[in-house]
């Protein structure tokens, strides 16, 4: 099944990462390097960069920021770095962490590398070879939703990750802090949102007894499957965003991507799923399930589920922000500002109570 496992292209105009830079630095951190170093990179993601890094036999993943303006809290390598190198041990589903620099001589920014986790990754479009069968989809979704359950149950004491972040206010800092990004990123051609972030703000249930860690940006394409087994999960990317707080935001950021039968066709028609995974869980059976691994009380999700879209709106209009204003020239960044309206509505159509969990 060496045709659908995540292949990495031809470095992106503007995001060169040349091999005689890093050489140096890889060849004196990481113990029995020996060979030529070739980069490539990762074609898909819409934030951090993501290089593959070939030395020898050696296969690995270097991650640093994007070029260009970035939000001051954000692309921290050394914080995304220290999580997976706490976590591993006791969820093994974090890459392997090898060597991390925040000396900005050596590529002009902090960045880490990591042993590449070799797997499929679901995109856009689903591999016809994996044939996805109904019972595969579901065994898929469990899956996704165990893995999840399986973090937010990590005791963030015993691993070390108890001042990762501040769990106190954490849901109204969410809140507060992703609707102070809208309104900085907005552009002219696109809704103001301030009616869904009135509604958040109104409706912001208190922070739960028990914080956990959170992984942030939990979705299908953060996650790779085996590829003897496409329905079970070998590891999770993209921890920029981990930090310990209410594991319910992290849900509901989850289920903002998830759409499912009976959805508008509008939401049905943006590209968050591969469409050939066909009938997947329901939201409800999804919540259902997490509640039974985890014990958490899962009242009042639609507050959760709505907080995880308007999130999506946020990051994809910060992401257009950049386009539109030509710090970039990633010609994928042109269609977010279509997104922002799509993902607005259905926002909009949870607060009018006229779509539910």
């Amino acid at each position: 099944m060496s045709e659908t496992l995540d292949k990495p292209k031809e470095i992106r105009e503007g995001e060169e990462l040349e091999a005689a830079a890093i050489e140096p630095f890889l060849k004196d951190s990481i113990p029995g390097l020996e060979g030529e170093v070739k980069v490539s990179q990762f074609p898909s993601g819409h934030s951090n960069l993501t290089y593959s890094i070939s030395v020898g036999d050696a296969d690995l993943v270097l991650r640093r920021p994007p070029f260009g303006t970035k939000a001051a809290t954000a692309h921290d390598m050394h914080r995304e770095y220290k999580v997976l190198k706490a976590l591993r041990e006791a969820y093994p589903y974090c890459p392997e962490v090898l060597a991390y620099t925040d000396d900005e001589s050596v590529i002009g920014s902090p960045f880490y590398v990591m042993r590449r986790i070799k797997g499929i990754i679901l995109r856009k479009e689903l591999p016809k070879e994996l044939n996805f069968t109904p019972e595969k989809t579901r065994a898929f979704c469990e899956e996704l939703i165990d893995v999840h359950a399986a973090l937010h149950n990590v005791d963030m004491y015993e691993v070390g990750l108890d001042t990762f972040g501040k769990p106190e206010g954490y849901t109204r800092r969410q809140v507060e802090g992703w609707s102070k990004r809208y309104r900085k990123a907005k552009t002219p051609d696109v809704p103001d949102c301030e009616a869904i972030m009135a509604w958040l703000a109104e409706r912001m249930p208190p922070d739960p007894d028990k914080a956990t860690i959170l992984h942030g940006d939990f979705k299908p394409d953060n996650v790779i499957l085996d590829p003897n087994n496409p329905t079970k999960i070998i590891g999770v990317l993209d921890w920029e965003m981990a930090t310990i707080g209410n594991p319910l935001m992290d849900l509901g950021s989850s289920l903002g991507y998830w759409t499912q039968k009976g959805d508008p066709d509008e939401m049905r028609s943006a590209p968050m799923m591969p469409p050939e995974l066909g009938e997947v869980m329901s939201r409800k059976e999804i919540i259902d399930r997490y509640a039974e691994k985890t014990g958490i009380n899962m009242d009042n999700f639609n507050f959760y589920w709505c907080f995880g879209i308007f999130r999506l709106i946020v990051i994809a209009q910060q992401i257009y922000y950049r386009f539109y204003h030509k710090q970039t020239k990633d010609a994928r960044f042109a269609q977010l500002g279509f997104a922002v309206h799509i993902l607005a509505n259905a926002a909009d159509r949870i607060v009018e109570g006229k779509l539910e969990i």
